[in-house]
């Protein structure tokens, strides 16, 4: 398990820590007692346990951005890809003491260009 204070790459994730949540940001549902930081169609999320102090949300208008919330009461969040092979390391992105007793992750999806125009990579 990689613990990351700042950022890290996930397969087409990227995560890194950002001062605040956009106020238009959108919350996210729990699936199955996961937050799915990114939804894979073949199964292999990449998630969080849902548990108190975690929250996820979306960009209103991008579904290749997000943030997840996590509060000083979580302490972290682990980013587990959930894939039996070929999967990528756990990330546990921490909890950094801050005035607003909080820290923020945004969450990227990879893009590439094709001829139809930008789409997300698939992992």
């Amino acid at each position: 398990m990689k613990e990351v204070k700042n950022c890290a790459p996930q397969g087409d994730a990227l995560m890194f820590r950002v001062e605040k949540l956009p106020t238009n940001a959108l919350l996210v549902k729990t699936e199955n007692g996961m937050l799915l930081v990114t939804h894979s169609e073949t199964g292999h999320h990449h998630a969080v346990d849902a548990r108190p102090g975690l929250e996820l949300f979306q960009h209103p208008t991008d579904p290749l951005v997000g943030w997840l919330r996590i509060s000083k009461e979580a302490q972290h969040a682990d980013v587990v890809h959930h894939r039996p092979w070929d999967t990528h390391e756990t990330l546990r992105l921490l909890y950094s003491d801050s005035p607003a007793g909080e820290t923020i992750f945004e969450i990227r999806r990879q893009r590439e260009r094709a001829p139809e125009g930008w789409r997300r990579v698939e992992d």
